[in-house]
């Protein structure tokens, strides 16, 4: 029984599904497809006991730069079984083409659509293609195991929670998956990466090459309103690992992945929870931790525990500051401050943290002269690196029922994001904002904020000071260059 993990083609570009904000990056960013690595360690885990004739394989198509037919090919060395297929918004349409490619190829094979596209959608998802045999809605590492348990053991896969099914005319949606509360007894996500995937395929631009992206949370203790995983896939449950698991983790790479030179901790929300933060810094530090790492966190983190952050080896936060207005995080419930930004970014520098910006433009209540306003203070903050988006409204999302019910949802522009091209014009047409290319006004943002004689000077000196600071700095420019002049 061949059991595939797909992470599908996108036009033979680098594209991450995983990602917060699904792309083909300007800077070449390409993220690993997490949560397929989870669900390939669960069943790895779990139906080996089972059998010996279960092979288990993790395919990164896009990390490859595979299209369908190339895809097909490959996986007719071993024809498959099941193929679980990841979704995103963006790549939607790609995803259901290469979904019936594989069945057309393999007519007995079961193709399950899973990710944050096919739990939001899960009915359109099934129309969109007739030979598509079910969803696996939200968090799917169990229901996929239990899927290759019914198929292999013969059974009808109809009664497996968090899935949604045709039967007949109708679309049958089983009942929601029950969320799991005990992640450490989860495999190492690296471990799976170390059996199936090759390092160097993956890049964060503000990160040291080669990296490696693990989990140690699910959900989000607090309610952005357009933020996707915390709300389509983990229900808003905020659920951890234990620092002692987090710290044998780390051991674990530091051992059997000796290239890392950094470590990504992907969590939504990595500093939810101070007591846990702290404890898992300590055990770093005992251990003797060599590697770097990074992490996400909020605005409001305190000097304290940057420090202790710091010596545990940490060496990037990336922070949200999204605007730089109050209102506008009022808006969107970011629950956090234009000051707590400020003091931030003093205290970052302070604790010698360098800082991965992040800033959104278009969100409700924006104006021109708001985003101006962002642009400005992303300038003063002068974070290491900086990501400007325009808004994205996610199915699933409260922005994206927020747009919907208000009519601002520009579906003419939605569509059109839904191609290899990606996104030219704003999805959301808001009234203070009308006849503004919110895209246009990104691309603005990054030449002006990339393309200060301050901050080129500030690269320099950080380049001939750290030797593996310089090469990412290299490597990021030749990237992310030619996003940088003006069409």
């Amino acid at each position: 029984m061949n059991i595939i993990y797909l992470n599908g083609p996108f036009n033979k570009k680098a594209f991450s599904r995983s990602s917060r904000s699904p792309a083909v990056t300007k800077s070449g960013t390409i993220y690993y497809p997490i949560w397929l690595a989870y669900a390939a360690g669960v069943a790895q885990q779990r139906l080996h006991s089972d059998t010996e004739k279960i092979n288990i394989e993790l395919l990164d198509a896009a990390a490859r730069k595979f299209n369908a037919r190339e895809t097909v090919q490959y996986l007719q060395a071993s024809p498959p079984d099941i193929v679980f297929c990841d979704t995103s918004t963006p790549s939607i349409y790609e995803d259901i083409i290469t979904a019936g490619a594989i069945k057309e190829a393999f007519q007995d094979c079961k193709v399950i659509m899973v990710g944050t596209h096919a739990t939001a959608m899960a009915c359109d998802v099934l129309n969109a293609d007739q030979r598509i045999d079910a969803v696996a809605r939200g968090e799917y590492d169990i229901t996929s195991m239990e899927i290759c348990q019914a198929v292999l053991n013969g059974k009808s896969i109809e009664n497996v929670d968090g899935i949604s099914y045709r039967s007949g005319d109708q679309i049958i949606n089983n009942p929601d998956r029950e969320l799991i509360s005990d992640l450490d007894s989860l495999p190492f996500v690296s471990s799976v990466y170390k059996k199936f995937l090759n390092v160097r395929d993956y890049v964060f631009s503000a990160a040291q090459f080669p990296m490696i992206m693990i989990i140690t949370s699910r959900g989000c203790t607090n309610r952005c309103k357009w933020c996707l995983y915390p709300q389509v896939m983990h229900r808003g449950k905020y659920r951890m690992r234990s620092p002692e698991n987090i710290a044998a983790e780390f051991a674990y790479i530091a051992k059997e992945l000796p290239d890392v030179r950094e470590i990504g901790i992907e969590d939504d929300l990595f500093t939810g929870d101070l007591k846990r933060l702290r404890k898992t810094c300590e055990l770093l530090i005992e251990q003797g931790n060599q590697i770097d790492f990074w992490c996400d966190t909020r605005v409001d983190l305190d000097f304290e525990t940057m420090q202790l952050l710091k010596k545990a080896g940490c060496r990037l936060l990336v922070a949200g500051f999204e605007s730089g207005d109050e209102e506008i995080l009022k808006n969107i419930n970011k629950r956090a401050t234009v000051q707590q930004g400020r003091e931030f970014m003093a205290n970052a520098r302070k604790a010698k943290l360098l800082v991965h910006g992040c800033f959104v433009f278009g969100n409700p209540g924006e104006t021109p002269e708001l985003m101006q306003k962002t642009l400005d203070m992303a300038i003063e903050l002068d974070p290491d690196t900086a990501q400007f988006f325009p808004v994205i409204v996610y199915p699933g999302t409260q922005m994206y029922s927020w747009a919907e019910e208000n009519k601002y949802l520009n579906t003419t522009n939605f569509n059109k994001w839904l191609t290899p091209q990606g996104m030219h014009n704003s999805v959301v047409d808001l009234p203070g904002l009308k006849g503004c290319d919110v895209v246009g006004f990104c691309d603005h943002a990054r030449r002006s904020f990339y393309l200060r004689r301050k901050y080129i000077v500030k690269k320099f000196i950080q380049s001939i000071s750290n030797p593996h600071e310089a090469k990412r700095n290299i490597k990021g420019f030749c990237k992310v260059a030619r996003h940088l002049v003006k069409k």
